[in-house]
Order: structure tokens, then C-alpha cells, then sequence
């Protein structure tokens, strides 16, 4: 078993738009083996009681089981969704500030989820959620190839292309977590369909 925040660890919190009172990796015990679907996430919730893998029913959790739910699964608890292979987290280890991110704090962060991402030697699939992963995971592509992975344009227009990072498949996506989530029905309808074509890879 592994604790994934023994290993991705901020050492200076260098970064200038995000509260580090509210930094957060998962502190959960997994088998990286067993991975198979990295789903990025964007930033922390204000509060550190909705966050996913907090006790009870958080808020990011609520709406990320309606997300797989929608796409036809049923979820009980966090270990449901590691027991399919599915591990979630966020591209911003600390909480936001304002209503978005610096480029700079992404970039930044980038290199813990880089870190975080080379836990698992499985991976078979990687779902964005969101502008802040999307732009992320372009982050940690031009540092490995000198190109970024996801082309600029509305995440509805490229969605529907097929890119890969080091054989896996990796899915832009819309942000499943929020209370934006819960009234944006079309791209509920997108997150589930990203959902569903990342699992059905896993088989």
C-alpha cells in the first residue's frame, strides 16, 4: 500500500494566489498498481470538509458520484471508485484565492501532479476536469516533448479528438465538482460520456 501524499510534497509554497492553509493531497492508502484512470480535478474546495476523500458526504464527492453516476455507475464510497481503478485528484494542491488560477501557480503545481502521476505505472487513461487540469497536463507535456498535448479552443470543440500522453489516452473534460456543476445539464451530459469512454478502455 501506498500513501500518495508521502511522496508528492510542496517544499517552498511559492505560489501567490492560493491559500496554503488549504493545501491538500489525498492522504489515502492505494495499490499505484491498481490504477488505471487518473481523473485531474482543478483546485481544493474553500472548505477542506468537502473535499473528496473527506469524511461524511463532501461536497466535491456529492457531485462527482452524480457525474458517474450519469455514466451508468453506482457509487457507495471512495473505495468503489478505487476498486474500478479510478483515482481522483487536483492539478492545485492549495485552495484558490479568487475565481481562477496564474498560469504561473499551474505551472508550478504541475510538478507535484507530474510527481503524483508517476506513482502509477498502470495508467491507462487521464480525465481533465476542467481548464486548470487541461492546462496543467499541457505544462508537464512541454517540459517531457516541447509541445503542449491538448490544442487552445473551446474544450466542446476538442473534445472529440483523440490524444495521448506515453500510450495512455487522456480525455479534455468539463469540471465535475461545484455548484456550476449541478445546473450546466449539457456539460453533464460531456463529463459523462468522457467518463464512460475512459472506463470502458479499462474494460
Amino acid at each position: 500500500m501506498t500513501k500518495v501524499g508521502t511522496y508528492v510534497q510542496c517544499r517552498d509554497f511559492a505560489c501567490g494566489d492560493v491559500s496554503t492553509t488549504r493545501h491538500s493531497v489525498p492522504q489515502i492508502d492505494l495499490e499505484p498498481d491498481q490504477v488505471r484512470i487518473l481523473m485531474i480535478s482543478e483546485a481544493p474546495p474553500p472548505e477542506i470538509s468537502d473535499d473528496f476523500y473527506a469524511a461524511g458526504a463532501p461536497f466535491y464527492w456529492q457531485t462527482t458520484v452524480q457525474a458517474f453516476e450519469q455514466a451508468g455507475v453506482t457509487l457507495r464510497s471512495v473505495q468503489d471508485l478505487l476498486d474500478l481503478g479510478v483515482y481522483i485528484t487536483t492539478a492545485v494542491k492549495c485552495g484558490k484565492t479568487g475565481y481562477g488560477v496564474k498560469a504561473p501557480t499551474i505551472e508550478n503545481c504541475s510538478q507535484l501532479l507530474e510527481t503524483e502521476m508517476g506513482l502509477f505505472p498502470n495508467l491507462i487513461a487521464v480525465l481533465l476536469m476542467g481548464e486548470v487540469a487541461i492546462k496543467a497536463m499541457n505544462y508537464i507535456a512541454k517540459r517531457q516533448s516541447g509541445k503542449r498535448l491538448i490544442p487552445s479552443g473551446s474544450t466542446y470543440k476538442i473534445r472529440g479528438n483523440e490524444y495521448s500522453y506515453r500510450g495512455m489516452r487522456v480525455f479534455p473534460s468539463y469540471l465535475q465538482t461545484g455548484k456550476s456543476f449541478l445546473i450546466e445539464k449539457s456539460k453533464q451530459k460531456m463529463i459523462a460520456e468522457d467518463i464512460r469512454a475512459a472506463l470502458d478502455l479499462v474494460g
